[in-house]
């Protein structure tokens, strides 16, 4: 997947998964401007990828400051070939999740990356250029306790079929990813860094064996940007060791699941 000379738009690129994502673009030669509210390790990124890399700090709820990472983006690189919305909030108050909380978490989560969609259109449409925005499985299973994060992430599959739809005819592919567990920034809090212990909790929803690393998911990102899937759009790839393949039975017959009591007389 040659990405050489191209222009991504990465957001929440300082994160672990963004970076994953970013270094991909980077390795098959594009340039990549990454997207953040996190000074230190957006720097930090930028320093380590040298010159195709660019951070740019943003607030990406911030309109003005969208129109001038669009504006200065055009400036310096004279395009834009794909946008990757993968900025996100994970705090969620659930169903005690007073009203500001939930604008401050949609602001972020879906809205800002629809505007920046609003904003890239006409230079993406002028390179016939891909997005990508980051669903996940939480926006299509229910979850006790949760309602913000994955509110956003339903939303994010149908904005991206009607983005898809309504910017087909002027070349711009959309589609979205939607990982399982992703060994992430929050993953990793909730294991306290201990990356074995997310792989042996996350085993039974996954069915190969372990949870997703950031590049799985950003080679997908990057599949959907290349000309490999020029004729894809308004898609969803489910990057998720097969989480999302499995009902509440975890994928045994009722056989398997009354078979160990049988055994036990």
């Amino acid at each position: 997947m040659n990405m050489q000379d191209k222009v991504a738009v990465v957001t929440g690129a300082a994160a672990m998964l963004g970076s994953a994502i970013v270094r991909a673009f980077v390795q098959a030669g594009a340039r990549v401007i990454a997207v953040d509210i996190d000074l230190p390790r957006g720097q930090a990124l930028a320093a380590e990828l040298g010159a195709r890399c660019r951070f740019a700090a943003c607030d990406i709820a911030s309109d003005d400051a969208l129109d001038a990472l669009v504006a200065e983006a055009l400036r310096t690189e004279g395009r834009i070939d794909f946008l990757v919305n993968n900025a996100v909030v994970y705090g969620d108050g659930g169903l005690d999740a007073a009203r500001g909380e939930w604008l401050a978490a949609l602001n972020v989560n879906l809205v800002s990356g629809a505007m920046l969609v609003q904003k890239t259109a006409d230079a993406l449409a002028a390179q016939r250029g891909g997005i990508v925005n980051m669903g996940s499985v939480g926006g299509k299973f229910g979850a006790a306790g949760r309602a913000l994060y994955p509110a956003a992430k339903a939303a994010i599959l149908q904005l991206t079929r009607n983005q898809a739809a309504t910017l087909a005819p002027r070349g711009v592919r959309v589609n979205s990813v939607s990982p399982g567990w992703t060994w992430s920034d929050a993953l990793s809090r909730m294991a306290g860094g201990d990356r074995a212990l997310a792989d042996r909790v996350g085993t039974p929803m996954h069915p190969l064996g372990r949870v997703g690393d950031g590049d799985d998911v950003a080679q997908v990102v990057l599949f959907l940007c290349s000309d490999a899937a020029r004729f894809v759009t308004g898609a969803d790839i489910p990057v998720d060791g097969g989480y999302s393949m499995l009902g509440p039975d975890q994928g045994r017959s009722a056989g398997g699941w009354f078979a160990p009591q049988d055994a036990g007389g």
